[in-house]
């Protein structure tokens, strides 16, 4: 006879599904959950914000292919949890397999007016595609293993399993309690073989065909059969930004320099895991030709013909889908010319965005511009790094000129994620699992743009900044720096290109602590004229 407690089952049953990390914030009535957590193996991160604990157990799932966990305590904790959830199942739709455990209020208290009590599973059930809360404490391990296989199967998302308070150090007799087998990986499904058949009709048929792919390739572990057959087939191909690295970004067919070009003129473009969403402009016209074929290749049948009537839609698996286009593909040997006039375009197209790139980061200057800061990162970033970019000018600039060599190797920040209101967090965070991070804040003082020293004193002199400073702007030259020394980490305030240079360098080359370099840029500068504006209608 053994007495096991409800924390402990949640943390077996964790563990007996695969589950390695845990990330959140503890308090009354989870706090004996982290500990046994950890007591299993599980690897706990406390965290300093739930949304940012939500978002890095996203990123461990996308990672690994089996999903985090977030751990929540009850009303706010968990309130402020659903920011992940919904930006990754919900509002982006990225698919990224997280399991989110919120504490709550006794059962025996529920309508009372119990403290921090909230409707939690109902709230859930909007942003996850699964929220319960298990009904006995025999019942916690069938309950975990249908949420981790509901986040994993079909297109990746969020769950949510609610835990009462009187549950977590409860006991019952461990013979009593049903152990639940891990799940297997999700099951592999093909597209059927009149679909595979007519999309190769209509991809030979092209003149100027066009691969894209997405972050759903990237999920898929489809970069075997990608590379075979971009080589094979001799096809340009774009990736989105998270399907950056699938295949290298330095590859002779990838056509990103080329981006605007390439979409608008293409005739055939064959979706791999990407969505025509606002990242590739919902697949319309001015940014598509109004004639374009589509084949749509994506796990999620709902997903198909969204925005675009695809004139081939295979449904399944883009790993498997690849080799089964390859099949094909083998038997005739077929083969896009590499002596047309689209892949003549293409170059020539890429060409000039080139040197026009490469004029502005040859620039030296100071204060510096974002193309001479990216310039000189990447030419010093190691192949085998973990990019994760956002904000703005910062993250559009940084994915053109940061290449990623490997899948999977890219993560972008959730929209409004800005880090230089999060330095505090993330410095104290790093610093105190001595993570090997470097962070490196391209600083112009605002967001998109700010102002230098003396106009934000003159502009404090006009009046109440809370009516004269413009709302984009922030201090000037902030000294996110310091905030990270303040935890024990290395920071540095770079101001040229030899100091950002040494920085990057130092802080590559000594990984016992985190490191940030806080880059001071020209306020004003500015990304290169766009053909076409990026889904702004601001006149700023």
């Amino acid at each position: 006879m053994e007495d096991v407690t409800g924390a402990q089952l949640i943390a077996e049953a964790l563990k007996a599904q695969k589950v390695e990390y845990m990330f959140g914030i503890v308090g009354v009535p989870v706090i004996e959950v982290a500990m046994a957590a950890q007591a299993s193996g599980i690897k706990y991160v406390g965290m300093h914000n739930e949304q940012a604990a939500c978002y890095a157990a996203s990123a461990v799932g996308y990672l690994t292919g089996r999903p985090g966990a977030c751990l929540v305590v009850s009303g706010p904790g968990l309130i402020h949890a659903l920011g992940g959830m919904a930006n990754w199942s919900f509002l982006s739709k990225e698919g990224m397999p997280v399991i989110v455990i919120g504490g709550s209020s006794d059962q025996k208290q529920e309508t009372t007016g119990a403290f921090q009590e909230f409707p939690q599973v109902e709230a859930c059930r909007l942003y996850s595609k699964f929220s319960a809360r298990p009904s006995s404490l025999d019942m916690i391990s069938s309950v975990v293993e249908k949420a981790v296989r509901t986040s994993m199967y079909g297109r990746p998302g969020a769950v949510y399993i609610d835990i009462s308070g009187d549950m977590v150090n409860a006991k019952v007799d461990r013979s009593r309690v049903r152990l639940v087998p891990c799940c297997p990986p999700p099951p592999v499904s093909m597209a059927d073989h009149m679909a595979i058949t007519e999309a190769l009709a209509v991809l030979k048929g092209a003149k100027r065909p066009l691969l894209i792919i997405g972050k759903g390739a990237a999920h898929g572990r489809a970069e075997g059969a990608l590379r075979e057959l971009v080589e094979g087939c001799g096809l340009p191909f774009l990736p989105t930004p998270m399907g950056k690295g699938v295949l290298p970004d330095d590859h002779p067919n990838c056509v990103a320099a080329a981006r605007s070009r390439a979409l608008l003129q293409s005739d055939v473009v064959v979706l791999l895991g990407a969505r025509l969403n606002w990242i590739l402009h919902f697949g319309l016209p001015p940014r598509f030709d109004p004639h374009v074929k589509v084949i749509q290749v994506d796990l999620c049948a709902e997903e198909m013909g969204n925005n675009v009537q695809p004139a081939a839609a295979l449904l399944g698996d883009v790993n498997a889908i690849v080799k089964q286009l390859l099949e094909y593909v083998h038997k005739d040997g077929w083969k896009y010319p590499a002596d047309t006039e689209w892949w003549t375009t293409l170059k020539e197209k890429m060409a000039a965005n080139a040197t026009m790139t490469k004029a502005l980061a040859l620039q030296s200057t100071t204060p510096m511009n974002y193309y001479q800061v990216f310039h000189h990162i990447s030419q010093l970033l190691p192949h085998d790094c973990v990019i994760v970019s956002e904000g703005a000018n910062t993250m559009d600039i940084g994915r053109t000129m940061l290449n990623n060599y490997l899948p999977r190797h890219r993560q972008g920040m959730p929209p409004h994620t800005q880090v230089k209101g999060q330095i505090h967090q993330v410095s104290c965070t790093f610093s105190l699992y001595k993570l090997p991070v470097v962070i490196i804040v391209v600083n112009n003082n605002g967001i998109y743009s700010g102002v230098d020293s003396e106009t934000w004193e003159m502009m404090g002199k006009m009046g109440d900044l809370t009516t004269v400073a413009p709302p984009v702007t922030l201090l000037p030259e902030a000294r996110y720096d310091e905030v990270m020394n303040a935890f024990g980490g290395r920071g540095f305030l770079v101001r040229t290109e030899e100091e950002l240079r040494s920085a990057l360098q130092l802080s590559l080359s000594d990984w016992e602590r985190p490191s940030l370099l806080n880059v001071l840029i020209d306020p004003s500068s500015d990304r290169k004229q766009q053909e076409f504006p990026w889904l702004t209608r601001s006149n700023l």
